[in-house]
Formats: structure tokens, C-alpha cells, sequence
């Protein structure tokens, strides 16, 4: 059974992961709808640029961000000064790292998508006479709406599980900050909270797995359409 303090760790960590995904999901499409679609100078480049998440140390990359982002930082700086706002050490702060080391997974599994659309199905709608938003709405976003889903899930267990760039970007914060693989990170530091460590490692297998489950069940469903339709 949870304690009240270990419920607060878990709606924080579900409230980070979703808000994570939800802003990260709108530039991961686009940078994955790019990627797949448009061929120009820099592309191998900002290619790399996405993925570099995915072999750049976490704590590395939180590093970036605190330089980037932080309230002294090129962007962070003129944030706080104009707008009043910072990310580091807030909550917010989680959110940005999460979606950032979720982003190249998100993307991935995007692009795999709207590459497997039919190109000649938008281009018979655009003969005759669809605009390229139209043509966007009424066929590739429908037919991309699995690996949509399925990026979205793969987001979620991503940032549900992120340590490294959330540790050095928002730090370790009770009530903040401390998410689910900080707060077992904090409790393994104290003797004798061996049944807390346990809970919430069990607690983060499951919300980890039934996200992964989900997002393969949606590309096997999508497969499935796929060879249904061919």
C-alpha cells in the first residue's frame, strides 16, 4: 500500500510524463513529417541533432539544458527577464527534460509511419485539386494515427523513466520535482526503505510495461490494417 508521500511521487510523475508528451508530440511530428518527407542540405545533420538524446549521456544532456534553459542561460536568461519565467529546478523543468529525451524515440517511431504512407495517394489527391493541408488532414494524418499512438505511448514510458537530465536540469525536489526514478534513487540512499524501493520499482515496471504494451499492440494493429488493405 502507498503512503500519502509516495501518491504524491506518483501523480507528479504521471502529471510530468503526460505533459511531456503532449507538448513534445506536435514537434516530433513535425521534425518526423520532415525528416520523411523533405530532402534538403543539413538533413543527415538535423537528423542527428534529433537522436542525439538517444547516445549523448542523460546527465550531459541536462547539462545542455541548464546552460540553454537555466535562469543565466542564452534562453533562459532573456525568458526570466522578459517573462518572468524559469524552468530549472520547477517541475516545468521536468517536463522539458522528459520530452526532450523522449523526443527521438517519439520521432522514430513517427517518421516509420508517414514513410509507409502511399505518396501516390497524396499526390492523386492533389491533381485533383486538394490543397497540401487538405490532402495532410484527409489521408496522412489518418493513416499515421497508429504511429501516432504509438509514439505517444513510447513518449510516456520514455519520460516516466527518465533520471539522468531531470536530476541535473530540475534537480531533486520533494514535492517538485521527484519523480518516480528520483524518489527510489533518494530512498536506496537510506537504510531500512527497502519495501518503499520495492513498491515504487514495481510501481514504475508496471507503468512502464503497459505503455510499451500498448504502443506494440498499436503497431501490430496497424500492421495488421496495412496487410489487411494491401
Amino acid at each position: 500500500m502507498l503512503t500519502d508521500a509516495e501518491w504524491q511521487i506518483v501523480v507528479l510523475s504521471l502529471r510530468v510524463a503526460l505533459v511531456a508528451v503532449i507538448a513534445t508530440l506536435p514537434m516530433a511530428y513535425a521534425l518526423a513529417w520532415v525528416l520523411a518527407r523533405k530532402r534538403f542540405p543539413g538533413r543527415t545533420v538535423l537528423d542527428a541533432v534529433v537522436h542525439l538524446p538517444l547516445v549523448l549521456p542523460p546527465v550531459v544532456t541536462g547539462y545542455v539544458l541548464l546552460l540553454v534553459l537555466g535562469r543565466g542561460g542564452v534562453v533562459g536568461g532573456w525568458l526570466f527577464e522578459t517573462f518572468g519565467l524559469t524552468f530549472a529546478f520547477r517541475w516545468t523543468g521536468a517536463v522539458i527534460a522528459a520530452g526532450v529525451m523522449a523526443l527521438p524515440l517519439m520521432v522514430r517511431a513517427l517518421r516509420l509511419s508517414i514513410e509507409a504512407v502511399d505518396r501516390k495517394l497524396v499526390a492523386a489527391a492533389r491533381t485533383l485539386g486538394a490543397s497540401r493541408w487538405y490532402a495532410f488532414r484527409t489521408i496522412t494524418l489518418p493513416l499515421t494515427l497508429p504511429g501516432l499512438a504509438a509514439a505517444t505511448m513510447l513518449g510516456f514510458a520514455r519520460s516516466i523513466g527518465e533520471f539522468g537530465a531531470t536530476i541535473t536540469f530540475a534537480a531533486n525536489i520533494p514535492g517538485e520535482t521527484r519523480t518516480l526514478p528520483l524518489a527510489i534513487y533518494t530512498e536506496l540512499q537510506v537504510p531500512g526503505t527497502e519495501s518503499a524501493v520495492a513498491r515504487l520499482a514495481i510501481l514504475s515496471v508496471i507503468l512502464s510495461l503497459g505503455a510499451l504494451l500498448a504502443s506494440e499492440w498499436l503497431v501490430r494493429r496497424q500492421a495488421g490494417t496495412r496487410a489487411h488493405v494491401v
